[in-house]
């Protein structure tokens, strides 16, 4: 018996077709590819080169070629103990429309705090900001209880971008309370203003501070590297610690305070505004802002927060 080879149809694979050849006519008499012409519409509404279609496809590929997910980075000192409710304010601050952050938080041991300072997380974060191509840092300390509304202010100084360092309001945790604003040093603090002014200063604190990547740029550049751990840092921040003596009167003097005076101290003896592109800033006598509508208490590890009151009742 004969077997027959049943026979097998080849079925044609059909393919997208191909419209970069197909040419119109625009309204102004030039005629060019229908590619061509979705792309050039595309080039016009975003004020940017569009990618190559698809092959054989009527679509266009746009990347964003922008900085929408360099623009702040949001970086947290930390012990790893916070209170329910700094968590609670800031995860539940309104965020801005078309919003873009990167978190970053840096832990410090509180059993060996000689080896993670303030300053220590600090510059860790300023490290993970320049390295990450960020246009702002934002820091926020774990004692500080943010209003609902920081994120909307804060977002209104990164648009204007017109003030390269702007700080919240807070007060030192006591009774009575001290504001942390400054002008000048070993003065006390600058206390004439109202709550809703906007305060020009030489010194503020860094529990909220809102700072542009260039100040810390060029900071970063003529800071010296020491080590946290495995990981190379730059001094940009330090908690002065200094002892000297004066070879003429033979008399020892000591230098102490924070990381966050020293910080603006040396960001005006150093020229770092004029450096980073900020000269009028440099001009200023007072070239920080604090605004005072940014107003947060300042919270202890068992709950209690400060100011106790209003400052509005304490003539503030």
């Amino acid at each position: 018996m004969k077997m027959v080879k049943p026979r097998t149809k080849r079925m044609k694979k059909c393919q997208p077709a191909d419209t970069s050849k197909e040419m119109i006519t625009l309204p102004t008499g030039e005629t060019l590819s229908q590619d061509a012409a979705v792309r050039r519409g595309i080039d016009a509404i975003t004020g940017k080169q569009s990618e190559k279609p698809l092959l054989g496809y009527n679509s266009d590929i746009i990347k964003n070629k922008g900085r929408w997910m360099h623009r702040l980075m949001i970086g947290t000192p930390t012990t790893g103990l916070v209170r329910i409710e700094w968590v609670l304010a800031r995860f539940g601050q309104v965020i801005p429309t078309n919003w873009s952050h990167t978190d970053c938080m840096q832990f410090m041991h509180t059993f060996a705090p000689v080896a993670y300072l303030v300053a220590d997380a600090q510059n860790l974060i300023v490290k993970a900001c320049l390295e990450q191509g960020m246009e702002w840092l934002l820091l926020i300390e774990h004692d500080n209880v943010l209003p609902p509304g920081a994120f909307i202010k804060i977002n209104e100084y990164m648009l204007r971008g017109d003030t390269p360092v702007v700080s919240g309001l807070y007060f030192t945790k006591s009774n009575p309370p001290e504001p942390m604003t400054y002008r000048g040093r070993g003065t006390g603090f600058y206390k004439d203003w109202k709550m809703g002014d906007k305060v020009w200063v030489d010194g503020l604190p860094t529990g909220f501070v809102l700072i542009h990547a260039s100040i810390l740029r060029e900071l970063w550049k003529e800071s010296p590297e020491y080590k946290i751990n495995d990981q190379v840092v730059r001094r940009v921040f330090e908690t002065p610690a200094k002892v000297w003596t004066d070879p003429e009167t033979h008399s020892t003097h000591t230098e102490t305070g924070t990381s966050d005076l020293e910080f603006c101290s040396r960001v005006m003896r150093d020229k770092i505004f004029e450096k980073a592109g900020w000269p009028e800033f440099q001009k200023k006598k007072f070239p920080f802002l604090v605004d005072t509508d940014i107003f947060m208490r300042h919270i202890t590890s068992d709950g209690q927060m400060y100011p106790l009151t209003d400052p509005k009742t304490i003539g503030y």
